[in-house]
């Protein structure tokens, strides 16, 4: 049986130059199939408000919606280190509130927490709380509508700001700072330069982990995106199996004798 992830096993990886393996979940299934695949990470992420909700972005998402996510995931996940998003509006307005909003999240099953942005005196709250954090900078995608659509953040001069700002949350205690939709260059000087783990997507070659989304690589979403890369052709094989499945029933070939009882 593999070992148990947890986020010192995270952040000693980096240390000791070996590769994190990321990847979001939302379901018992989708949790289940990252799990026995070996994966190091799975992200309870605000990304379902996307991909299962059908929401254009993850504002709308709800410490609710996340709670009940996270207790699905929970369910299928032995090995990997499980991981929860802090929705919009959960973390935003104090530490305290950060805190209490963690905590329910824990309490659904996480075994630690990650919220977007430079926000370091509630990192340094969770940690003190107990609870392991993950930062997240550069494109934000909670930050959407401030950052006018979703772009390439840290690029010229602005990349002194992310850079100051992983910097802050590592100090903070974050065991691992995502780094999204930044230069390689970048974030090449930020994993060398912080002493928590990077965890990129779209960020280049030189992160010490990558997370991407289950159903990018799946080939659920309608496009391939820069930063991702199909690794099944998840949409055509699943379309194709219900539209075989609609023939069978209409032309009489499902269920059959076999199937009955």
């Amino acid at each position: 049986m593999a070992s148990k992830i947890t986020a010192p096993k995270i952040l000693a990886k980096k240390h000791s130059g070996e590769r994190i393996v990321c990847l979001t979940a939302y379901d018992f299934t989708s949790a289940a199939i990252a799990d026995e695949s070996g994966v190091d990470l799975i992200l309870v992420g605000d990304s379902l408000g996307n991909v299962i909700l059908g929401y254009d972005t993850t504002v709308p998402v709800t410490l609710d919606d996340m709670i009940h996510h996270t207790k699905a995931a929970r369910r299928g996940v032995n090995n990997a280190l499980l991981v929860a998003d802090l929705p919009f509006g959960s973390y935003n307005s104090s530490t305290s509130q950060a805190v209490d909003s963690a905590v329910a999240l824990m309490k659904a099953g996480a075994e630690a927490v990650k919220l977007e942005g430079d926000y370091p005196e509630a990192i340094e709250a969770l940690v003190k709380a107990g609870i392991p954090t993950m930062g997240h900078v550069g494109f934000t995608p909670q930050s959407v509508n401030k950052f006018g659509g979703f772009k390439v953040q840290g690029k010229a001069d602005s990349g002194q700001i992310v850079n100051d700002a992983a910097k802050r949350l590592s100090d903070a205690g974050a065991f691992s700072v995502v780094l999204e939709l930044i230069p390689a260059e970048l974030a090449k000087q930020i994993t060398n330069n912080i002493h928590a783990a990077t965890i990129g997507i779209g960020a280049g070659i030189h992160c010490d982990g990558e997370i991407q989304v289950f159903h990018d690589i799946m080939g659920f979403a309608p496009k391939v995106y820069k930063h991702t890369r199909h690794y099944a052709k998840g949409g055509e094989l699943f379309r194709g199996a219900v539209s075989e499945y609609s023939q069978d029933v209409r032309d009489g070939k499902f269920p059959t004798e076999e199937n009955s009882f």
